[in-house]
């Protein structure tokens, strides 16, 4: 899909280019191009099509050799900054064939062939349709702590974010690349002159994806939508010395959902100072994204962040009271949307938090709000996920902040006075549920078992003159 793709965009910049009496000069050379190899359906199949895909030297058809298509794209190299032969050369990199029948390839191949990425209202569908299939793959859930975040909680973030043209937005743990292209279509709704435009497309996007697969997903995906060459960066976001992320390292803006329940090696710890050093993913994560956001000294504005954490971020002591310290002193954590059960379902069960903040601090106080489920529901599921329309509520309270049932503030001196510990319950919830003294408790008790006998008897009545109807039958 990503060869076809770059084939199809290809062959409409070369169209373009011919119009306006320009030269093109492809990514991809012949015979590499998908129309040279893959869009004759009866063509090269078979193990001449595994050969052709895997081997590192091959005879063409015309009597010449030359590196098979994996080891041409792998070789590929960048002519100026933001060629597209950068992107395909890392896409590749780490990418190998695992189908072993060149027939069952050739079927595949066809199928793709099938898809037309040259088409907007077609594009539009294919769109859709490849966000749905990332939503399927999951490629890294499980045991690294990654989990696919749904759209809308990826939508409410960008949207309360609200980055603006001529900012640069992040994603230091990107995987398939949602925040970024949600940042990305937020940023072309402001896009009304050709300047803004441009000034949109020249590095306002940054991603990092250490993983292959969803590396080549996020870059395919952000190329779906519209960026010509994103900024994807393939290796651990965590390999620098903390120390050494200067001022020209540094963004307006983060969104991003952080691996959780992961851990990282010795070599990656050492590179955060040695009292807040922690096997942690999340922990180190929050560290990295505190040091990326942008000082207000360099802007009018601090940079601004939105992560997602869970829990035992909120109330971890330890590391974790260390870097909330820093947290509260060093930058201004205004907001904590706590969010209910399921969101990630089925893939974890840890209930997670948004935490907003920027370089505004330090913090004076935490804005909490409890995100509700919906009326009959007791939690999101896989068949009934969280929706866009349930964040309406929050969204209205956003910049009309009053505390009620869902929301309440805690000062930071409250806070710092309690060990940083930021878990903090809906006081509304909490007053409810508060113990009864023990006389009011056994009163409570004695008249629940009365309304239980009374419904008890009402229940007997038609019961009993349905058993005397029976037994009259059976005489």
């Amino acid at each position: 899909m990503f060869l076809k793709f770059l084939d199809d965009q290809e062959q409409l910049l070369e169209q373009e280019a011919l119009l306006e009496g320009k030269s093109f000069t492809p990514a991809i050379a012949p015979p590499y191009r998908w129309r040279d190899w893959a869009a004759d359906k009866d063509g090269v199949t078979g193990d001449q099509l595994i050969a052709y895909i895997n081997n590192d030297d091959v005879l063409f058809p015309d009597g010449t050799r030359g590196p098979g298509l994996f080891a041409y794209l792998r070789s590929l190299e960048s002519r100026d900054r933001g060629d597209r032969r950068t992107v395909i050369k890392t896409v590749f990199q780490g990418v190998s064939n695992r189908m072993i029948s060149g027939h069952l390839l050739r079927e595949l191949v066809n199928k793709v062939s099938d898809l037309h990425f040259d088409s907007t209202e077609e594009l539009l569908t294919l769109g859709t349709f490849y966000e749905s299939m990332l939503r399927e793959m999951r490629d890294a859930a499980g045991d690294s702590g990654e989990f696919y975040t749904p759209r809308p909680v990826v939508r409410f973030m960008i949207e309360a974010l609200d980055p603006k043209i001529g900012e640069t937005i992040l994603d230091p743990a990107a995987g398939t690349g949602g925040f970024l292209v949600a940042a990305y279509e937020h940023l072309r709704k402001q896009a009304n002159t050709v300047e803004q435009r441009q000034e949109m497309e020249d590095g306002s996007i940054f991603g990092v994806e250490a993983k292959p697969l969803p590396y080549l997903l996020c870059e395919m995906n952000l190329m779906l939508h519209g960026v010509e060459a994103p900024n994807i960066d393939p290796l651990n976001a965590l390999r620098f010395k903390l120390t050494e992320i200067g001022d020209n390292d540094r963004y307006d803006v983060i969104a991003t959902n952080p691996p959780f329940g992961g851990e990282e090696e010795t070599g990656i710890q050492n590179n955060f100072p040695a009292d807040m050093r922690t096997s942690e993913t999340a922990l180190l994560f929050l560290q990295l994204i505190m040091r990326r956001l942008r000082r207000p000294i360099t802007r009018k504005r601090g940079g601004r962040a939105a992560v997602i954490v869970p829990n035992g971020t909120l109330f971890g002591d330890g590391v974790a009271a260390r870097i909330k310290e820093e947290l509260l002193k060093e930058f201004n954590l205004h907001t904590v949307v706590r969010l209910p059960s399921g969101v990630f379902s089925p893939y974890t069960p840890i209930p997670t938090n948004i935490i907003f903040f920027d370089r505004g601090g330090p913090t004076k106080e935490v804005w909490y709000y409890q995100h509700p489920l919906p009326d009959g529901k007791k939690n999101y599921t896989k068949t009934a996920p969280l929706q866009f329309e349930d964040f309406v509520p929050l969204q209205a309270w956003w910049n009309n902040r009053q505390e009620n049932e869902l929301s309440w503030k805690v000062d930071a001196d409250t806070i710092a006075a309690e060990g940083f510990d930021l878990d903090r319950k809906n006081p509304v919830s909490a007053a409810h549920s508060k113990l009864l003294p023990p006389h009011e408790l056994m009163d409570q008790i004695t008249k629940n078992e009365r309304r239980v006998l009374e419904i008890l008897l009402e229940i007997q009545g038609p019961v009993l003159a349905l058993d005397q109807s029976s037994e009259m039958t059976k005489r």
